[in-house]
């Protein structure tokens, strides 16, 4: 479903990335790690068309330039680390309400706990709040694959878990690409791993071989060790 060929990206003539190389069939999903600034984002961007790959990313066989807006929207949805509200007097229903949707509005609001909110502001809900409300959109538009930037940033332990339940639940999105800084949500979700470092992409075709002992040690030296099936940063 998904093909990238990415030989370089650059910006302002700096090489963002470069050797991206990677195919998504349908409905498989992939976990993308890397350190800060290593491109996990514009590389995100650049999948669902917000920066221009100069056709070097295809979804369902046709270039993702060449989709009109509507089209993409519907194959490939990208959901950003931070709500960004332009109306600050919309609400929670009303935001969620600006996406078709298979699912009703308050089922949505329901699964994600938030029904008490769907009439208060965006911009007056917390940032854990604002997060799952982020993930619902996601849920309402429902596009073939969605790609999430940090889903649990900013979620407490019991919301961490929840979204994981929903992210990790094939009945909710069938297709999903997860950049995260969370090597347990990541172990945890179990998908193959793009792993980017200084703007290139190493593929770990299983969650397993990414997870090793020594692989962990290679990557992150001592900062990080497994503790029986949990990932820890080693304080």
């Amino acid at each position: 479903m998904l093909k990238v060929n990415l030989p370089s990206f650059k910006i302002d003539e700096k090489e963002i990335l470069k050797g991206i190389s990677l195919e998504l069939k349908e409905d498989e999903n992939l976990t993308i790690l890397g350190s800060n600034g290593a491109g996990k984002s514009t590389l995100a961007k650049l999948l669902c068309g917000l920066l221009k790959s100069k056709k070097s990313i295809m979804i369902e066989d046709t270039f993702i330039e060449s989709l009109a807006s509507y089209k993409r929207s519907k194959l490939i949805n990208y959901i950003p680390p931070k709500l960004s509200i332009y109306d600050s007097y919309i609400n929670v229903y009303d935001f969620l309400a600006l996406s078709e949707h298979p699912l009703k509005i308050g089922e949505i609001l329901k699964l994600l706990e938030l029904e008490k909110f769907q009439k208060s502001y965006c911009s007056d809900l917390s940032s854990g709040e604002q997060q799952l409300l982020l993930l619902g959109s996601a849920l309402v538009q429902n596009a073939k694959l969605t790609i999430f930037d940090e889903p649990t940033s900013n979620l407490d332990p019991k919301k961490t878990k929840h979204a994981f339940e929903i992210l990790k639940n094939p009945t909710y999105l069938k297709q999903k690409i997860i950049i995260t800084h969370d090597l347990q949500l990541a172990s945890k979700l179990n998908y193959p791993i793009l792993y980017i470092t200084k703007g290139e992409g190493k593929l770990f075709k299983s969650a397993n071989t990414f997870f090793t002992s020594s692989n962990l040690q290679t990557i992150f030296g001592d900062s990080v060790i497994k503790n029986g099936d949990n990932v820890v940063v080693n304080l």
